[in-house]
């Protein structure tokens, strides 16, 4: 039983201290006057009754109640029930101005009387609002009514009156007296007071559906989590009881936890600071207020009149975890507004009303006691019972119940838990025998029913509504009983005008009543409510409330986890490794993880397990891989499962030396983390504690299922009251004997994981959280672990004076204040605590010795076992730098090599070495994938190809270390990313860096490997070096003298001209001012003639220009002979000048050039100034057919443009040096035009007539169809039709100063007169009309210039060139292309940005673009000289761009360039005689770094490969031969594409000694010399398919989408590196094939595996005619027979299949299946098959142009075994009739074949003439079918042709498909030979 009311007070307006500036009130009463013992009476009532400050009003206000709260010292609450009436109050200063109204107008006159609130005041310990309300109300009614009943009774009746606490929890009949109380004040009331069934429960009324009303679900969800998660929370109203009621409310909604913080529902206005203070609070504040609360920054502010929750922008609040917060509105929302549900239905229940504010307020606290049930469902499980005696002492294990619920990320969640609320609902709630209440009974029983329910709003309402019932029960057991009978003051009694004063009240009779009843209560039995105590149900454990989903999909890895540690323990080493790499990747799962060390504990016998080194190592890496992924606060245990195993596991270092597996482990965060040592503290306290009440009963317990400790100590605390003191006194002894027993234990354990192995490093425990620090090497290497702790840790240790102490003082105090903490906590007893804190550094310093002595051991311990360092295979001559490095290759962009889309094994990250040699940087290594860890991983590119070098910081994934690497990406697409191993010192990676960079930029070209090759790298023998080819050094000293003499002698009478130097070449201007020239015409005779300039001693070195100079091309073209008498056959167009012998006129040209014969050396001279770097025009190739000629020149120079094309600004007086100069070059150009036979034919007749009868007439109907094109083409290179007129002009007059400044029209129809269209009368087959062809002429030269170059120039119609302006991108564009392509097709990591893929890559580098409009420019030029026009291509500084374009027109145009021989000729004519920049462009030197690498030739070679791809029957070499010098053009291996000129070359000495003896046979100098000696031995450089037509003109398609990405660019050979250095790869395969040979024994599987990226798939996976080249050489070697050479065999086999098909019938199948040149003029690939079959191959071989055969080759046919059809034709009679006239002719052979003589035998009744080698010769050389005849003329000697014969004994022979030369012994021969054909051919 407890008092009803404690105090009864009366306060009033203290008159006094009116005067001050605010009023005060002060109490007048106050009973009893003396405190009760037990609840002494509160301070500062008067405050509370007047919040917002006593004040005199003039007008009586109606009266209040209200109820506030204090709190005392002892955190009890006292509840004050404030009723205030109004008093009037004599005013005897009616001038002064009252208190508290400061803000009335002074005008206003004061009036006399003024009304003073006074207050009766009730204190209570209980919270019964009404029954106060009733109570003062009743005593201020007798009062007022002034009924006849003494005030001094009804008070001594309400401070004496008692009711219970609370009742039973199901009252019965009994107990209805307990739970009802009828109290009575003695005026005839009757009041009855239920008291609520449990305690326990708060009680609301409706104050909690209100609060809701107010503000709403989500504010009130937000103040809910507010005040969970400590914030300040501030309510304002302008009713005071609203916010009491509001403050209940919330409350009421925390339950079970409780608010511990400052709680004040009606804060004065005296008091308003206590808002600032640091601490959360709960405060309600009157409106009245507001302004002053606007500062408040931290504070959640919450308008319950306005209904608004203001939440600054500093604080965060946490919400619920989803899906919790969801539910939990859904259902609020149906309680608070039910019709929200139905409100879209189209026919709503009619009766859809919300429950009663009281039910609806039980509904609301239902729902938050639900969520808490949710919340905290399993929190017994994480309780630790560390004391049972003499009081419990229970710790929650906050880590454990977030991981087992999932929820460690979740911010509200863990700000709850570590709440001073939550702590006191664990010491409140977590002993195991207590009262237990509905919380407790829906945590332990409700569990599963709320997880069934979950997603279901309907079914959680229906348990709502049980929950409602119970807490409505709870607070009104019977609520059917008649309440209250009080008497209430008549209406507006309050305004009554004569009011007395509430009287003084006598003392003595109240405290009488007080008296009487304190005796009569000592009389009587104490009341004790007897509690029902019991034990408290734990519910189900957390496990079971966990998804299993959780743990799905895990069996397999688990299984492997299990087979891992089992094979580890067997010493199964090989089989361990292989599981390891799963392992690891498997413990990244929890389940994983806890598998694992239930596994390990099983192999653990009396807490120890001694390993060997090996197995030690696997274990050490299991646990770090275990511990890396563990959260520092280990929230699934599994640190906490290790921490045993790591004091058990260990190995033998020496004689008594033993290391423990927590040595390799230390370094987790989890191990500096307090909370960590706490909670294993308490787990091991709280087993020895169940241990030990176990211990007694364990007879009784054996047949009995586990209890839990929390069980154990229930039943403990059961029977305590009933033990003898002494038997407490030894419980309690016992239990802190444990716990300090257990102290020991943890300062050991704690010592042995915060000691580091080496103690001399000053590591100081790391106070950071995960994720702050790298884990260390010895997470992955144990068995050094000397060096493994290498780091010196300078991180703070969370001490505060940590800094200069050394480890074992930061560990002392460590593991010092961790054992205050528990060991106070546990109450261990002080002298105990002292003892350990003396026994904690003896501990430290024995263990720091044990340490020294296994750190000195583990020393002398071998480094772990790495991979072997596989050393790479040289090359003769390559040496290597330094040793190689142990490093990982990691993986990058590409995913081939990680399983990726073809998936396959990661063959990627790969651990071996990286090698630098004086040529090659060279990954060699094995994957650490166990699975393919038999398998060699080379990677490697020439360093001279290095275009890229960055560090990088690179994750290695298997050890999860960082490390520092390095990226290196080469311009042979390669990217290699490598991470150095831990042993390799970072200065060892610097010295690797610097040697790196100084081999690929050498100081000189000298520096280079193909110069240095078979040198030591480290010293070069000076003397050695300046003697080596000294012969070559002397002439080319005196090359170079005499080309400074013979520049000297030219007669200079200004200024005197130097050629521009190098550095200056890029410069569009020259130095050279052409105004300050003046050469004199007459230059030195001498210079004229060769053998007269150079010296006797020279002579040999001009022989050798005269071969370089690419001679005999020129006399195949016919462009001209150098005979030794040097005379010239005047009739020939061209000549070969010698101008440029000493490389004086230009530096970057050969010295021998092709010029016109009429123009002097002198005026070439001249001319060449006015281009760029004084590359004149000079003519590379003429077309055979058409005789036009190909020319190349260099770009003007600005002023040589102005003077060339552009009109003078102003006329001048007489002719200047420029206008001479133009002269010249007009002279030039007409030279050019002058030998085009086409042009000799029409001059003088000034038509094109003659050029048309004789070259159109003789041309045939295809080509008539090509040449509508070539407009439509040059439209397309040089752009869209509106630019054409502006741009396009026709090449006028040299000099305009002639000209005058007349402009003359332009005519529009250029274009359409280039491409021969008549654009009036459109012609049948597209083909121009022939005399609109005569009209519409085409010019004789197009000059092909850029257009930046040529703006504004004029045209001049007379003349007969004209200028082709194009748009050409700067080399700079082709080396940022470069770069984007390279990133696009080797990137150095995998893209994550989706909108860049690999085709969006590409597409951005533009590298196709710049392909296309090389081929576009290139197919132009091929059309305009096959149509009988010359070129001229005169693009920028004539080496780039110029370069590619000349280069590719004669390899589309002559079909010799496309044989080996002709495209060595070509790139040796185009490429290195005319000086394009190898070195400068490939930035090979130191001097060139800053240019860096722009692949001018390799864009060439990309478009020959994609010409090769649209015509692979027109070449003789194969794509390997292009990708084999797109490598070796930037390896440096060769000096062939080294230096950027001849005269360079020559400077140097190694333009001949390439044509010298080789004293190593090994060594290459040249890759021609390379490739002719690979041709001989392999046909691997040949295309199988070439099968070319005679005189074939090639025109590919050269749109983006007829383009292909070159394979060289992105594919790579993984098992052997690049496959370009043949001796190392098929050197190493030969050995390798003989190592296989000899096991025979074992059958070998036919199954092959051929990985993408990883084997060499021509060499696996040989295509058919290779196999079977390989199988008849196996063949040869078995029968012992000598090896023919491939080429006699392909060459033997071709001439069979030529006979067989000659004789077979013409019209067969196999002669027009691949050869049918009639159905495309250009035969494109359409895809070419070569299957293959197990019986034996089907091969489609297209032999020659003459026909293509089909046939089955046996095995045998190497060897001349004659097929069938060679052994029928035997048979067959050469009977006369079948010979009608035959005889001996020479025959032209195909291209590049020379003449010869013939047995010819025209047979009529076949139809045919055919050919052998001899008179006598059976079988037949070749069949020219009659029926392809179609013509039969006079033919003029060609090249070759036999000497001393008559020309008219020449005769052409022109079929459908080629034109045949013959010549007869004499012309009647030949006559008779035509006539014969003739005949013939008109008798069909």
């Amino acid at each position: 039983m407890t008092r009803l009311a404690d105090y009864f007070v009366l306060v009033g307006y203290d008159v006094d201290k009116r005067g001050s500036s605010d009023g005060q009130g002060r109490i007048l009463q106050r009973f009893p006057e003396k405190d009760w013992e037990d609840n002494p009476f509160p301070q500062g009532i008067e405050l509370f009754c007047q919040p917002s400050g006593w004040q005199l009003f003039t007008e009586r206000q109606p009266p209040t109640f209200f109820v506030a709260v204090l709190t005392d010292i002892n955190s009890e609450r006292h509840y004050c029930a404030c009723f205030t009436f109004w008093e009037a109050v004599e005013d005897s200063q009616p001038q002064k101005s009252r208190s508290g109204e400061d803000d009335e107008d002074s005008g206003i006159i004061q009036p006399a009387q003024m009304f003073a609130p006074k207050s009766l005041v009730l204190v209570s310990q209980l919270d019964h609002t009404e029954v106060f309300r009733n109570c003062l109300g009743l005593i201020y009614t007798v009062h007022v009514e002034g009924l006849k009943v003494p005030l001094e009774t009804l008070i001594g009746n309400l401070l004496t009156c008692f009711i219970p606490i609370a009742g039973g929890s199901q009252p019965g009949l009994d107990e209805k007296e307990e739970s009802l109380r009828t109290i009575t004040l003695g005026a005839g009331d009757r009041q009855v007071i239920q008291t609520p069934i449990n305690d326990s429960l708060p009680v609301s009324g409706c104050s909690v559906a209100l609060l809701f009303r107010q503000l709403g679900i989500i504010n009130v969800l937000y103040l809910f989590c507010a005040a969970l998660t400590e914030h300040k929370i501030l309510l304002l109203s302008s009713s005071y009881q609203r916010l009491t009621d509001a403050c209940r409310a919330l409350l009421s909604i925390m339950f079970p936890l409780k608010y511990c913080f400052t709680y004040i529902p009606i804060l004065p206005g005296k008091l308003l600071e206590v808002l600032c203070t640091p601490t959360p609070f709960i405060i309600g504040v009157s409106s009245f207020f507001r302004s002053e609360t606007q500062e408040l920054l931290d504070v959640i502010i919450a308008d319950l009149d306005g209904g608004t929750v203001t939440i600054p922008e500093c604080i965060h609040i946490s919400l619920l975890p989803e899906p919790l917060l969801h539910q939990t509105q859904t259902v609020l929302s149906m309680i608070l507004d039910p019709e929200l549900e139905v409100a879209d239905h189209a026919f709503p229940p009619s009766t859809i009303q919300p429950s009663s504010l009281k039910i609806q307020d039980k509904e609301i606290r239902a729902v938050f006691l639900w969520l808490f049930a949710q919340l905290f469902q399993g929190h017994r499980w994480c309780l630790h019972i560390i004391r049972v005696h003499p009081e419990p002492v229970i710790r929650f294990h906050k880590a454990a119940f977030l991981g087992q619920r999932v929820l460690t990320e979740d911010d509200f969640l863990m700000k709850v838990l570590d709440g001073m609320a939550f702590a006191g609902f664990v010491s409140e709630r977590g002993p195991s025998y207590r009262a237990i209440d509905l919380f407790d009974e829906l945590i332990a029983t409700e569990v599963d029913r709320m997880r069934l329910e979950e997603g279901n709003p309907h079914k959680v309402m229906k348990h709502i509504k049980e929950l409602a019932e119970q807490l409505f029960k709870n607070e009104n057991p019977y609520p059917a009983v008649p309440m209250h009978k009080v008497q209430r003051p008549t209406e507006g009694s309050h305004l009554r005008l004569h009011q007395t004063t509430f009287p003084h009240l006598d003392e003595v009779t109240v405290q009488l009543f007080i008296d009487h009843a304190a005796a009569k209560q000592k009389n009587e039995i104490p009341a004790v409510k007897s509690e029902k105590k019991c034990m408290v149900p734990s519910g189900p454990p957390p496990d079971a409330i966990i998804d299993s989903n959780v743990l799905a999909n895990s069996a397999r890895r688990l299984e492997v986890v299990r087979n891992c540690i089992t094979y580890i323990f067997e010493n199964k080493t090989v089989e361990a490794k292989k599981l390891l790499p799963a392992v690891l990747r498997a413990l990244k799962g929890r389940a994983a993880r806890q598998c694992l060390t239930q596994e390990l504990n099983l192999h653990v016998q009396q807490n120890r397990a001694v390993l060997d080194d090996q197995q030690f190592d696997y274990i050490i890496r299991m646990l770090n891989c275990t511990l890396q992924d563990c959260s520092h606060m280990d929230e699934h245990g599994i640190a906490a499962a290790l921490l045993p195993l790591v004091t058990a596991f260990c190995r033998k270092l020496g004689a008594g030396v033993t290391q423990f597996a927590y040595s390799c482990v230390q370094d987790h965060s989890v191990w500096t983390n307090m909370q960590f040592w706490e909670a294993m503290f308490y787990s091991d306290v709280q087993n020895h504690i169940r241990a030990l009440y176990l211990e007694g009963n364990e007879n009784e317990e054996h047949s009995q299922e586990y209890k839990s400790a929390l069980e154990i100590a229930s039943e403990q605390r059961r029977q305590w009251p009933m033990l003898s003191k002494d038997k407490q006194q030894e419980l309690i002894q016992k239990e802190e004997s444990t716990v300090f027993s257990q102290a020991i234990h943890y300062a050991n354990r704690m010592s042995y994981l915060l000691l580091p192995l080496d103690t001399s490093k000053n590591r100081l425990l790391r106070s950071s959280g995960l994720g702050d620090f790298e884990s260390v090497s010895n997470s992955y290497v144990t068995n050094s672990i000397a060096g493994s702790m290498a780091e010196s840790y300078d991180t703070e240790s969370g001490f505060e004076d940590a800094e200069g102490s050394d480890v074992a003082n930061s560990v002392v105090r460590f593991i010092n204040r961790f054992v205050d903490k528990v060991c106070t906590e546990s109450g261990v007893t002080n002298e105990h605590l002292k003892a350990l804190h003396l026994m904690i550094p003896d501990i430290v310093q024995m263990h720091i010795e044990t340490l020294d002595a296994v750190h000195r051991e583990s020393k002398r311990l071998p480094a772990i076992q790495k991979p072997k360092l596989l050393l790479p295979a040289l090359l003769v001559g390559e040496e290597l730098v330094m040793e190689g490095l142990r490093v990982y290759l990691i993986s990058d962009g590409r995913d081939e090599a990680t399983g990726g889309i073809m998936g396959g094994p990661p063959l990627l990250p790969a651990e071996g070495a990286i090698f630098l040699t004086t040529y090659r940087l060279i990954f060699r290594g094995t994957p650490t994938d166990p699975l393919v860890g038999e398998q060699v991983v080379i990677r490697s590119f020439p360093i001279a190809s290095l275009t890229k070098e960055k560090k990088i910081s690179v994750s290695v994934q298997m050890d999860q270390f960082i490390q520092e690497g390095l990226q290196l990406r080469s311009c042979t697409f390669q990217l290699m990313k490598i991470a150095f191993d831990e042993e390799v010192a970072s200065d060892l990676a610097e010295v690797f860096k610097k040697h790196l960079h100084k081999l690929r930029y050498p100081q000189h070209v000298n520096g280079t490997f193909a110069f240095t090759v078979g040198q030591s790298f480290k010293l070069v023998d000076e003397h050695k070096h300046k003697e080596k080819n000294q012969s070559l050094r002397t002439l080319s000293k005196n090359l170079v003298k005499n080309a400074k003499k013979t520049m000297s002698r030219q007669h200079v009478t200004r200024k005197k001209y130097t050629p521009p130097t190098w550095e200056n070449r890029g410069s569009l201007q020259s130095q050279v001012d052409e105004d300050d020239i003046s050469v004199s015409e007459e230059v030195d005779q001498r210079s004229l003639t060769l053998s007269s300039t150079i010296k006797s001693s020279d002579r040999q070195t001009m022989s050798n220009v005269v071969e370089r100079a690419c001679c005999k091309d020129y006399q195949r073209l016919g462009l001209g002979t150098l005979s030794n008498s040097l005379t010239r056959s005047k009739h020939e167009p061209f000549r070969i000048s010698t101008v440029n012998r000493m490389y004086a006129v230009c530096r970057s040209y050969p010295g021998l050039l092709i010029v016109p014969q009429s123009i002097p050396d002198s005026t070439i001279q001249r001319i060449s100034r006015c281009y760029r770097q004084n590359r004149f025009p000079v003519v590379c190739w003429r077309n055979s057919r058409t005789k036009a000629v190909l020319l190349r020149s260099a770009g003007l120079h600005g002023k040589g443009v102005v003077g060339f094309f552009k009109s003078p600004n102003a006329p001048t007086a007489g002719p200047s040096q420029a206008d001479s100069t133009s002269l010249e070059q007009e002279k030039y150009l007409q030279a050019i035009i002058n030998s085009m036979p086409s042009y000799s034919d029409a001059s003088g007749r000034n038509t094109l007539s003659g050029f048309t009868s004789a070259h159109m007439s003789s041309s045939d109907s295809s080509d008539k169809q090509r040449q509508p094109k070539i407009g439509a083409l040059m439209k397309q290179v040089m752009g869209s039709k509106e630019e054409l007129p502006g741009t396009f002009s026709r090449g006028g007059k040299w000099g305009s100063i002639r000209g005058g400044g007349l402009m003359s029209s332009y005519s529009p129809d250029i274009a359409t007169r280039l491409a021969g269209k008549d654009t009036s009368s459109p012609q049948t087959n597209g083909g121009p009309s022939e005399a609109h062809f005569v009209q519409q002429q085409r010019a004789y030269l197009y000059i092909i210039g850029d257009k930046s170059q040529l703006k504004g120039t004029k045209q001049d119609p007379l003349q007969q060139w004209e200028v082709v302006p194009i748009e050409v991108f700067d080399v700079r564009h082709v080396k940022t292309s470069f770069k984007k392509l390279m990133k696009a097709c080797i990137p150095s990591c995998t893209s994550t940005d989706p909108n860049m893929p690999y085709y969006r890559c590409l597409e951005e580098s533009e590298w196709l673009c710049l392909i296309h409009k090389v081929l576009q420019v290139s197919v132009l030029v091929v059309g305009l000289l096959d149509s009988g026009s010359s070129v001229m291509v005169s693009l920028e500084d004539g080496w780039d761009i110029s370069t590619q374009v000349v280069s590719l027109v004669q390899l589309l145009s002559d079909p010799y360039y496309r044989t080996m021989d002709g495209f060595r000729l070509l790139v040796e004519k185009e490429w290195l005689s005319f000086g394009h920049r190898f070195s400068h462009r490939g930035a090979q030197t130191l001097a060139s770094q800053s240019s860096g690498f722009t692949p001018v030739f390799l864009q060439f070679l990309d478009c020959v490969h994609q010409i090769h791809l649209q015509f692979p029957m027109e070449f003789e070499f194969s794509q390997y031969y292009l990708k084999f010098l797109a490598y070796h053009y930037v390896s440096n291996r060769f000096r062939t594409f080294l230096l950027d000129s001849d005269y360079e070359r020559i400077e140097l000495g190694v333009m001949y000694e390439e044509k010298g003896e080789r004293k190593n046979q090994q060594v290459y100098k040249s890759v021609w010399d390379y490739i002719d000696r690979l041709n001989k031995k392999t046909p691997i450089f040949f295309n199988y398919m070439f099968a070319p037509e005679d005189g074939e003109v090639l025109k590919p398609y050269s749109f983006i989408s007829n383009l292909k990405v070159w394979d060289f660019y992105t594919n790579e050979t993984l098992s052997e590196g690049p496959s370009y250095d043949w001796e190392l790869v098929y050197g190493r395969q030969e050995q390798m094939d003989e190592s296989d040979r000899q096991d025979t024994s074992a059958p070998k599987s036919q199954r092959k595996i051929i990985w993408p990226c990883y084997d060499n798939r021509s060499k696996v996976e040989p295509d058919a005619i290779t196999k079977l080249f390989q199988e008849i050489q196996s063949l040869e070697m078995e029968l012992g027979q000598v090896s023919e050479k491939w080429k006699d065999m392909w060459d033997k086999i071709k001439a069979t299949q030529r006979t067989e098909s000659k004789l077979e019938s013409r019209h067969s199948l196999s002669s027009s299946l691949l050869m049918s040149s009639n159905l495309s003029h250009h035969r494109r690939s359409q895809g070419m098959y070569v299957k293959e079959s197990r019986v034996g191959s089907s091969l489609n071989l297209s032999m020659d142009s003459e026909s293509s055969v089909t046939a089955t080759p046996s095995s045998g046919m190497g060897r001349g075994q004659q097929s069938t059809s060679t052994l029928y034709s035997q048979f067959q009679t050469s009977e006369s009739e079948h010979r009608s006239f035959e005889g001996i002719l020479y025959k032209k052979g195909a291209l590049l074949k020379p003449w010869k003589p013939r047995w010819f035998v025209l047979d009529k009744t076949k139809h045919q003439l055919r050919y052998y080698d001899a008179r006598q010769d059976k079988d037949c050389k070749g069949v020219i079918d009659l029926a392809e005849v179609e013509s039969v003329i006079q033919g003029t000697p060609t090249m070759g042709a036999p000497k001393n014969i008559d020309e008219k004994a020449f005769f052409d022979l022109k079929t459908t498909k080629r034109f045949y030369n013959f010549c007869a012994q004499d012309s009647q021969n030949a006559q008779l030979w035509m006539d014969s054909i003739q005949s013939c051919l008109s008798d069909a």
